[in-house]
């Protein structure tokens, strides 16, 4: 029987040893199979947190988390729930372990105890998905920033997991890197229904997901598509949080009396729309 939820969060807070007031209280949330949600929060929200609890890196001070139904607080079950959520970090030299790419790749899958040949198969299977075959005998070091965190998702989807955790994934790369490595795991999400929680500060990335969940002071504040919380601009803002650049503009410019429509969040559709007005005929 297929779980209805990859990873539900019950009703969980988290308070970190010595700390007076609790990291997150209260949350509840789920992540359905194959859907990709954003998470948002300014710094000191918890949203970081909250992934770390989703990989069983962090248990709930109070509540539980669950993964494919595995409890987070089972010891005996760490390997099987950290094998379904795979967590992508910030920095990726914190992720490579060896010297070589497909070395790298192999790593989680040595500790799991796959046969080698069954490993060989999963190594040139994962890096070939995240378009980094000719890259497999180089050694980290020489690689982008955009290349090394594709080698770390490479380590990942070779233990064949059902859900993505990236916690800030993309904060130490150059747009380049970010939009190659944005693409990269969207392909995922929609190729193979990897479900995929992606905490980020820039809006431009969270505009592209299934649904937006925004931490505030340990709570979830918001939550919804990305145009039913990206036409709140002042609560967002409230919030200390931006909106994307066309949501902001679109706004600024309604306030000026121009009539351009609700829910504007890209260039694009700007574009659209603004023709729309000047050329009401076409």
């Amino acid at each position: 029987m297929k779980e209805e939820n990859r990873i539900l969060v019950e009703d969980v807070s988290f308070t970190y040893d010595g700390a007076e007031h609790p990291t997150l209280k209260h949350i509840d949330l789920s992540v359905k199979p194959g859907e990709f949600v954003a998470v948002l929060g300014h710094n000191g929200s918890g949203k970081s947190t909250l992934a770390k609890l989703m990989n069983a890196l962090f248990v709930p001070t109070e509540g539980r988390v669950l993964v494919d139904g595995m409890d987070t607080a089972d010891d005996d079950r760490l390997w099987d729930i950290r094998r379904k959520a795979g967590m992508i970090f910030q920095n990726p030299d914190n992720q490579i372990v060896a010297t070589v790419v497909r070395e790298d790749v192999a790593f989680g899958l040595e500790n799991l105890g796959v046969p080698h040949d069954e490993m060989v198969r999963r190594i040139d299977r994962a890096l070939e998905v995240v378009h980094m075959t000719d890259f497999a005998d180089n050694a980290p070091h020489t690689l982008s920033g955009g290349q090394k965190q594709r080698v770390a998702i490479a380590g990942i989807l070779a233990m064949a997991p059902d859900c993505l955790i990236a916690d800030e994934a993309t904060a130490m790369l150059d747009p380049s890197g970010r939009r190659e490595v944005l693409e990269t795991v969207h392909r995922l999400n929609r190729e193979q229904g990897i479900s995929v929680v992606w905490i980020t500060h820039f809006m431009e990335e969270a505009v592209t997901a299934d649904r937006i969940v925004v931490i505030s002071d340990g709570g979830i504040a918001l939550q919804g598509t990305a145009r039913e919380v990206f036409t709140q601009v002042d609560r967002m803002r409230e919030l200390h949080l931006d909106v994307p650049h066309m949501a902001a503009l679109a706004e600024d410019l309604r306030a000026e009396g121009v009539p351009l429509r609700e829910g504007i969040l890209t260039v694009e559709e700007m574009t659209e729309e603004v023709c729309r007005i000047l050329c009401p005929s076409k």
